[in-house]
């Protein structure tokens, strides 16, 4: 071989040991170096829905401390009050020893007082409760004396109770009416004439009386009623009835206090 030829190749050879030793000893300082970074760090454990003394004492087992960020806390509907929603670093980060993880905790599911409807009509009622993020549910109306007409007497979940975001509130409003109200008793199977004195006596409004012939049961007999028996009534409420009679009754004189009518509804 000729003497450049061989000097050539002693020179390419040396090159190609020289760069070998340059890369092995830039990948061993770098694990060298990477080595030691990592002797000081650790992961982070992972807090998700931790109490923060829980959270706190497994921090501490890693070397860690944990800071919490007060008000950055939020109401969440499935993460209890008190446990950790979030945190910064998240799970598995690589910190050093020694470093701070800031939890956020939640608020628990956010509750909502339900506000005082007395005295307040239905449109009221609903823009308050629409206010306060809550929705007008079921209306039910009763006879309240002394209570204007249509205005919210009473509520169902009660003033002040805690109810979530969006619930309904039931309200009760007050029927127009003046003067008491009484409930209609029985009167099927009662004697007529004692019936009919009976709310007359009482200044009740005794509307359309039908007779007509019922077997086996005796003349001047209340067979039916309306309003039923149990059925809110008032004095200016008309009471309708059918009495059995034993024949067919002629069209009444002026003078006969039994007047004949239409059937009661």
């Amino acid at each position: 071989m000729p003497p450049l030829a061989a000097r050539a190749l002693r020179v390419l050879g040396f090159l190609a040991y020289a760069g070998l030793a340059v890369i092995v000893f830039a990948v061993a300082g770098y694990l060298s170096f990477s080595a030691f970074v990592r002797s000081g760090t650790t992961p982070t454990p992972d807090l998700a829905g931790l109490t923060r003394q829980q959270a706190a004492e497994k921090l501490a087992d890693s070397g860690l401390r944990l800071r919490i960020d007060e008000d950055a806390g939020r109401h969440d509907p499935e993460v209890p009050a008190g446990q950790v929603l979030e945190q910064d670093p998240g799970a598995r980060t690589l910190v050093k020893r020694g470093s701070g993880v800031e939890a956020v905790l939640s608020q628990g599911p956010q509750r909502i007082a339900v506000p005082d409807l007395a005295g307040q009509s239905l449109q009221s009622a609903q823009i308050g409760l629409a206010a306060a993020g809550l929705t007008l549910g079921r209306t039910l109306a009763v006879f309240r004396p002394g209570a204007g007409a249509g205005v919210v007497v009473g509520q169902a979940p009660a003033p002040g109770a805690a109810v979530s975001p969006g619930a309904a509130v039931d309200a009760v409003l007050a029927l127009a009416g003046s003067g008491p109200v009484y409930v209609m008793p029985d009167l099927v199977y009662r004697d007529y004439e004692r019936v009919h004195g009976f709310f007359e006596l009482r200044s009740f409004r005794l509307g359309s009386v039908k007779f007509e012939p019922y077997e086996g049961v005796a003349e001047g007999t209340v067979l039916r009623q309306f309003p039923l028996a149990g059925h809110p009534l008032t004095r200016r409420d008309a009471i309708s009835l059918v009495v059995a009679t034993a024949q067919t009754v002629p069209a009444p004189s002026p003078g006969d206090p039994r007047p004949r009518a239409p059937s009661p509804p």
